[in-house]
C-alpha cells in the first residue's frame, strides 16, 4: 500500500523543495504543481508534490498517523 503525506514546503528552488512532515525532512518535485510556494501544505507521494491541501486535512492525517505509532508501542496488539 503506498500512501501520501501532507507536508510543508520549507524550501523551494524552482521545482526542487524541502518539505516538512512531522518533523521529518526530505526533498520533493513539485514540478507538479507549478503553483506551489513556500508555506503551501502538499500531498507528498513517490517524492513528488501531487495536490495542495488545507491545514485541517494536513492535521488529520497527521494525528492519524501519531496514533498508528502509538498503537505500535502498545502490547494491545495481536499479530498472525
Amino acid at each position: 500500500m503506498c500512501l501520501a503525506i501532507p507536508a510543508r514546503i520549507i524550501e523551494l528552488d524552482k521545482d526542487l523543495a524541502v518539505v516538512d512532515a512531522m518533523g521529518n525532512r526530505w526533498k520533493a518535485k513539485t514540478t507538479l504543481l507549478p503553483e506551489a510556494k513556500i508555506g503551501d501544505l502538499v500531498l507528498i507521494h513517490a517524492g513528488f508534490a501531487i495536490s495542495l491541501v488545507d491545514e485541517a486535512e494536513a492535521k488529520e492525517t497527521w494525528d492519524l498517523i501519531e496514533q498508528i505509532s502509538e498503537f505500535q508501542d502498545t502490547d494491545n496488539k495481536a499479530s498472525g
